[in-house]
């Protein structure tokens, strides 16, 4: 008898383009109101992607995007989708003090709460910044509700990563459950096989690989991640980034969408509280938006 499929974790992280930790040396804090906001319609167009395929996501948002898109946050919610936390500024854990950092999710987790009406239980570190040297972070998130974070990612990075950490959801502070980013162990390494810019700049076919390896050898569910801005051919360029930035920002955006429409086809998806936390709730069809959202330009 062939084994039941398993449900993977499909989260988005709830961002705009301006808000990326890559682009902060070019982008101010301070000047992030005067930037056009591209968020609402780009979580606008994934809401309408997943209403098509029937299926539910968390969106780990911040406190930030949600305070100047109340609409939005209670739209992710009455879709059946779950509300997550991504903090409230899009600042680095590992670049606060336990204090501030305590402050920070307290913020975002009151004020996700208050627009969505339902507990937010999971939250995700902007540019997965928990690590072996900011551990005390998971006794805040304890201390203040959470129930489960998803802050870690196993590989090696410039930006992040902590490749000795577990692969799988393991338990932490208090009884909180870490669920890291997945990662395909192959070759005495961990390799990154979950979304974001890989799987924008690796053949689909190899994603696709990747994932189906995860579940087959190792009977785990994936955890794939994205944001609003990778599927935003649309979004103004930013002036004056490096090499680097520009090309692990921009490439194959124009592909990001029709490769996500194939990723729902080719796997089972769900919510990170449902898969984690206890029972799935039945699959009733996915309420679909009130009106299409129109393209966005191409220019």
């Amino acid at each position: 008898m062939l084994a039941p499929a398993i449900t993977n974790a499909l989260t988005i992280d709830v961002e705009d383009y301006f808000q990326v930790s890559a682009m902060a040396p070019y982008i101010r804090r301070s000047d992030w109101d005067s930037r056009e906001c591209r968020v609402e319609r780009n979580v606008d167009r994934i809401l309408a992607l997943l209403a098509r395929h029937n299926t539910r996501a968390t969106f780990f948002t911040l406190g930030w995007v949600a305070e100047r898109y109340p609409q939005l946050v209670r739209r992710i919610v009455a879709q059946g989708h779950e509300l997550a936390s991504h903090g409230y500024g899009h600042e680095r854990a590992s670049d606060l003090s336990r204090e501030a950092f305590t402050d920070d999710i307290r913020r975002a987790k009151h004020l996700l709460e208050d627009l969505g009406g339902v507990p937010v239980l999971g939250y995700r570190a902007p540019s997965f910044s928990i690590g072996q040297d900011n551990l005390w972070a998971f006794d805040c998130l304890h201390a203040t509700g959470h129930r489960y974070s998803s802050s870690i990612y196993p590989i090696a990075h410039d930006h992040y990563g902590m490749p000795d950490a577990p692969r799988f959801a393991h338990t932490v502070a208090g009884g909180l459950i870490e669920i890291p980013i997945t990662t395909l162990r192959l070759g005495g390494r961990n390799l990154p096989s979950s979304g974001g810019g890989y799987f924008r700049l690796l053949p689909y076919a190899l994603s696709r690989w990747m994932i189906r390896r995860v579940n087959a050898t190792d009977r785990q569910s994936a955890i794939f991640y994205f944001h609003p801005w990778e599927i935003d051919q649309g979004q103004p360029r930013v002036a004056g980034i490096n090499l680097k930035t520009r090309f692990r920002h921009y490439v194959n955006i124009d592909r990001m969408e029709r490769r996500l429409d194939q990723l729902l086809q080719d796997f089972r998806w769900g919510r990170m509280d449902d898969i984690f936390l206890g029972q799935p709730r039945p699959l009733a069809a996915v309420p679909a938006p009130p009106a299409a959202t129109p393209a966005l330009s191409t220019r």
